[in-house]
């Protein structure tokens, strides 16, 4: 005896309006009691609505793109006592499994005849393979795939959208969680390894030419159909450190922070203070003062001095601070040692040292390694903002812009005051936005106050 069910979106908060953004299944698809039927996607979170029973998916009401809210009907259900599940599930059955569920509202709509039941007991018709074949595979791509045709891997919504904004197939993915279950670290090693050109531990495929990434091949242009060309191989700085920043930009989920800085006070002591140095001591920057701000900032923020670990987050006891020199051949980050045990003049002077063997690339490896926290200051150059990459295995950087004087409100009139513009990119995943936001406000106050390093 079979009964159709409509089964219907349940209490989904305040949510109206909601996007459909993926339907897991497909009329005929014999489907398991809670198994995900579609997937919708607030600005808050991704939600899947789960069936009620164990049936056959008699028809579909909506379809991605789609908007729905509360009691919207999304799916007719065919509900049989003891319905035997195909052999073999469904691509989309098996990406549906183990994913976050929700109540789900339905009403009976109508009991089907006898015959009808009756008919509901057999297996539905096989479905033509999603997938393509090895062969298939291999002629599309140009590169071997012998799991081409593995079903569909466990994956949670979260999962599937934090893989989606990378444009990774999860499909080409094998899970190291619980059942085979896709995690976050399953997509960062997946992609890690297509950028590295080999193949994950996991046995996950890589796909042709797009790098691994699912992406379309890089444009092959015969720029000389248009007119004269001159080709310059990339330097060596420039090969290792675009290698490191694609790497860089691709794994860590970036977040960029602005705030301005009143250093109207700051920036009078520093001239001050170069007039009163003798002329062979280092000119006092204002990269200097950033330093000593920036360790300030890290002591009062713990998380910002922390290196990703695995699942372990390594809090270090150091203070070493990278800032970018730029060269004739490329970019370059030397590192201040133990900034927090050094003085302004002696940090203006090390930084002045460091900056000039890096022009003459006579920098030691040992004086690029161990950064806890990078400064990239374009504030000779111009500009007002900008999001610079973060220099892994750190958590955040520092970008500086030029300063310039701007009326600020002091509660009675407009005053100028020289501000210098501050942005912080930092790794959501270890670091949130409120907090970026107090690092940035407590940073600012320090240079509109140098005193406070004081305390």
């Amino acid at each position: 005896m079979s009964q159709i069910i409509e089964i219907k979106v349940p209490d989904i908060g305040d949510y109206a309006d909601v996007p459909v953004i993926e339907v897991l299944v497909s009329p005929g698809d014999m489907v398991e009691e809670e198994q995900s039927l579609l997937s919708l996607e607030s600005d808050k979170a991704t939600m899947d609505i789960p069936s009620p029973s164990a049936g056959r998916v008699k028809e579909i009401k909506v379809k991605p793109g789609a908007r729905v809210s509360q009691g919207t009907v999304i799916v007719l259900l065919e509900s049989v006592a003891e319905a035997p599940l195909a052999e073999h599930a469904s691509p989309a059955q098996e990406a549906a499994t183990n994913r976050p569920q929700l109540p789900v509202a339905q009403s009976i709509v109508g009991a089907p005849t006898e015959q009808q039941g009756a008919s509901a007991n057999l297996s539905p018709p096989p479905r033509p393979a999603l997938a393509p074949t090895s062969a298939e595979a291999t002629a599309l791509t140009g590169v071997a795939s012998p799991q081409a045709d593995r079903t569909a891997s466990h994956a949670s919504p979260s999962v599937r959208q934090f893989a989606r904004e990378l444009g990774v197939d999860v499909q080409q993915i094998s899970g190291s969680g619980p059942k085979g279950r896709i995690t976050q670290d399953d997509v960062r090693a997946y992609i890690k390894a297509a950028l590295q050109g080999g193949l994950p531990a996991s046995g996950a495929v890589a796909s042709g030419a797009g790098g691994g990434l699912n992406l379309l091949p890089w444009p092959q242009v015969a720029f000389t159909k248009f007119g004269p060309v001159e080709a310059k191989p990339l330097s060596r700085i420039k090969k290792i450190a675009g290698a490191n920043l694609h790497r860089n930009w691709v794994m860590i989920p970036h977040v960029t922070s602005n705030e301005d800085a009143d250093i109207t006070e700051l920036e009078a002591f520093r001239v001050k203070l170069n007039q009163e140095n003798n002329k062979t001591a280092a000119k006092v920057t204002m990269l200097a003062f950033l330093i000593k701000a920036s360790v300030a900032a890290l002591k009062q923020y713990p998380s910002f001095n922390t290196s990703l670990d695995g699942d372990n987050l390594i809090y270090k006891q150091y203070y070493h601070i990278g800032f970018a020199v730029d060269t004739p051949n490329g970019l370059v980050v030397p590192v201040i040692r133990d900034a927090d045990q050094k003085g302004v003049q002696e940090i203006a002077q090390e930084t002045a040292e460091l900056a000039q063997l890096a022009r003459e690339g006579k920098l030691k490896s040992d004086q690029m390694q161990g950064g806890c926290f990078s400064i990239s200051s374009l504030g000779g150059i111009g500009g007002t903002y900008f999001t610079p990459i973060i220099n892994a295995p750190e958590v955040a950087i520092l970008g500086v812009c030029r300063s310039a004087l701007s009326p600020v409100w002091d509660g009675q009139q407009f005053m100028p005051r020289l501000m210098l513009p501050l942005s912080l990119s930092y790794d959501h995943r270890v670091i949130d936005g409120a907090e970026a936001a107090r690092f940035n406000a407590y940073l600012a106050a320090v240079l509109a106050d140098f005193r406070r390093v004081t305390l």
